[in-house]
């Protein structure tokens, strides 16, 4: 009987042990992306332009794989007669598994027909902070029938460039970002120009020189617990 009792207890215990691990692969995987603003305070106190400029990222807690399509940047001009002027068409994302460069594209609430046009560059001006929505002109997609270009491919796309990578490494490199066992990573090379207010970008004129702040990503897997309902309320 009490045999019979112990082969119940182990199936039932075996059949507990299958849902569970069942359950926990059908939960989507969640990352979480972290801007490494101390990097960035200190390569702005590096250039001497800390007490003037400040930059900010807005980022949720979770995101799925292929979630995240544009950051929101925040750049604050700290100074009270400093012109400071963000130039897109010359800053860049990079992703640091595949040393891909990308062109940053500012979003507009306007159609975008021609991804070629170049970006001209937004002014902070003092005690001003510039919030922008961003993102790279490798997530746009040509949509025929509208005509225009669409942000739907994700920054760092994770599946496409190491999942399903022809290289192995990459393939590697996936299972153990996954494993939870390494992080990704990716930056923003931001182009700033700062002049006096007086003198600004005028056509013609000698632009003010670059100041290329590396503005570094880290991505990281979470554990299956961050899907937990109480998880998801407290981020």
């Amino acid at each position: 009987m009490q045999d019979n009792n112990l082969l119940v207890l182990t199936f039932y215990i075996i059949g507990i042990a299958y849902t569970i691990n069942r359950m926990i692969e059908s939960i989507d995987d969640q990352i979480n992306f972290t801007s490494q603003k101390a990097v960035i305070d200190e390569q702005l106190k590096e250039q001497n332009i800390f007490d003037d400029v400040g930059i900010a990222f807005k980022l949720k807690a979770t995101y799925g794989l292929d979630d995240l399509k544009e950051l929101l940047m925040l750049v604050q001009n700290k100074s009270k007669n400093l012109a400071v002027y963000v130039d897109w068409d010359n800053s860049s994302i990079v992703t640091q598994h595949n040393k891909a460069s990308m062109r940053v594209i500012r979003k507009s609430p306007d159609i975008t027909r021609d991804l070629a046009v170049p970006q001209t560059p937004s002014l902070v001006a003092p005690e001003k902070t510039l919030t922008s929505t961003i993102t790279s002109e490798n997530t746009f997609e040509f949509d025929k029938e509208a005509g225009t270009y669409k942000n739907k491919k994700p920054i760092v796309d994770i599946i496409k460039d190491l999942q399903k990578s022809l290289v192995k490494a990459n393939r590697i490199l996936f299972k153990k970002f996954m494993n939870e066992e390494t992080n990704l990573e990716f930056s923003l090379q931001l182009v700033l120009r700062i002049s006096e207010v007086r003198v600004g970008l005028a056509p013609g004129v000698n632009k003010p020189p670059m100041c290329i702040i590396n503005c570094p990503f880290t991505i990281r897997k979470l554990p299956w617990t961050y899907a937990l309902p109480w998880n998801k309320k407290r981020s």
